[in-house]
Parts: C-alpha cells; sequence; structure tokens
C-alpha cells in the first residue's frame, strides 16, 4: 500500500532532529533485519545541517556504522576536489568526520566523460544491488533509505523538468546536461529511487513552498514537476519547516 505522511517541523532544529530520527530509526532496523543499510545520500545545500548532525559522537555507538553502505542518489560531473561536488559535501560533513571506508561509499562521478561514467555507474549499481539495468526492473535488493531534497523548479535529485530521464523509464542511471544550471549531471532515476523502503523529503524555506504545494496538491505531471515521480513510492516523507509548508492549503 502507497503512503505519503507530511511532517512539519516549527524548528530548523526540530528538522533537524526529526530528520535524525527517521535516518537512525531506518538504519538500526535495517541492520537488524538484514545485516546492513543502504542510504542514498541527497546533494545541495539543504542536508548538510544533517549530515553534520549525523557525525556528532553522541551517535556514534547508535549505529554500526561500517555496517551503512553510502550511494550518491545524483552528482555534478566535476571532480571531488570541485566545490560543486555532491561527494564532496558529503564527505566533509559526514563521511570523513565518520572515517566512513572508501569501500563503503558509491559515488556517481569522478569529472570524467558523463556518457562513459553513466554506463561505469550502473555496472557498479547492478553490482551492488543484483538486477539487470535497461530492462525496465528495478534492483534485486532495494535501497533502505533514499533522501531527496526539492528544487524551486520541482526537480529533485538530478531530474529536471523536461529532459530525457522521463522517457528513459528503463534506465537506471542517466547522465544529462542541464541547460538550466549549465552542467553535466548523472542521477538515479525513479525506476531506483522510488523503489526504495522509504523515500525522505527534506525541504526548508519560504522559496520552495509554492513548489511544495504544487507537488503535493496540485495535477500530476512529472515532466513538469519532476519530484512528483515519487508519488507511487511505497513510503515517502515530506520533511517540512513551516516556511515550506505556508503554501498548502492556500
Amino acid at each position: 500500500m502507497n503512503f505519503r505522511q507530511i511532517l512539519v517541523a516549527p524548528s530548523h532544529r526540530d528538522w533537524v532532529e526529526l530528520a535524525t530520527e527517521i535516518f537512525v530509526t531506518h538504519a538500526q532496523a535495517a541492520i537488524e533485519e538484514r545485516g546492513r543499510f543502504l542510504v542514498a545520500l541527497a546533494g545541495g545545500s539543504t542536508p548538510r545541517a544533517l549530515y553534520e548532525r549525523l557525525a556528532e559522537s553522541d551517535l556514534d555507538e547508535v549505529v554500526d556504522w561500517r555496517a551503512v553502505t553510502f550511494l550518491l542518489g545524483d552528482e555534478r560531473c566535476v571532480p571531488i576536489t570541485h566545490p560543486d561536488s555532491n561527494l564532496a559535501m558529503c564527505t566533509e560533513a559526514l563521511l570523513g568526520p565518520r572515517q566512513i571506508s572508501p569501500s563503503q561509499i558509491f559515488g556517481l562521478s569522478v569529472g570524467g566523460d558523463p556518457r562513459a561514467e553513466e554506463e561505469v555507474a550502473e555496472d557498479a549499481l547492478a553490482a551492488l544491488l543484483g538486477g539487470v539495468p535497461g530492462e525496465g526492473s528495478p534492483p534485486d535488493t532495494p535501497i533502505d533509505l533514499v533522501l531527496l531534497g526539492l528544487g524551486a523548479n520541482g526537480h529533485t535529485a538530478s531530474l529536471f523538468p523536461g529532459l530525457s530521464w522521463a522517457w528513459r523509464l528503463e534506465d537506471w542511471v542517466v547522465a544529462e546536461y542541464v541547460e538550466v544550471v549549465g552542467s553535466w549531471r548523472l542521477t538515479l532515476t525513479p525506476l531506483v529511487l522510488s523503489a526504495a523502503r522509504q523515500v525522505l523529503f527534506l525541504v526548508e524555506g519560504a522559496d520552495k513552498s509554492a513548489t511544495v504545494a504544487a507537488v503535493l496538491d496540485g495535477p500530476r505531471d512529472m515532466v513538469v514537476l519532476p519530484a512528483q515521480a515519487f508519488d507511487q513510492a511505497t513510503e515517502t516523507i515530506w520533511l517540512l519547516d513551516e516556511a515550506a509548508a505556508s503554501s498548502r492549503g492556500t
């Protein structure tokens, strides 16, 4: 049964603590039940506060960090030394402070040829999760928790409005040149991401409020509003602050 839950946090601190609680709860359950926790990290600025919180010492023993595998949901096609790299941000905020082994990290791009990196990433994802990319079926093993952000234009991960990912429904990874941001991106597709055991949207700010309302309450058109591609996820939580939720119902 599909289920969508909307949580509104009264403050940024509450927002971070709720996100942390969701992350920790799913990590503990996955490790206890299956021996490992697969999580897809979001890039951009919004999730950084969560990652920094997860790196704090009071959570050292709460999660068996050696049993966590970190994936990138999307990546800018730049070297990890570039300030736009999602992996660089995640490493600085969480993976580095936690001393996560490189063997536990599934990146997408090192700044090479995007089309070649798309193929390499699909092969690596198949080795990690099982299954055959390109045949229209999701991986054999679902990701336990997918973290996603939301752009003011309705994009999430690097699924931007009007681009080819919306028609390449059988693929697991797509490389696209995104004209609106002037760069190549690699992204996992909804076929992989929406098959997760839990999808968690992390959204803050009044500048996102109209988009939140359009995605949650407006007509469905994932080509225009890519975040609507996750309406069919098994379990989806939208974690909003009051500003991001302010346009709903108006």
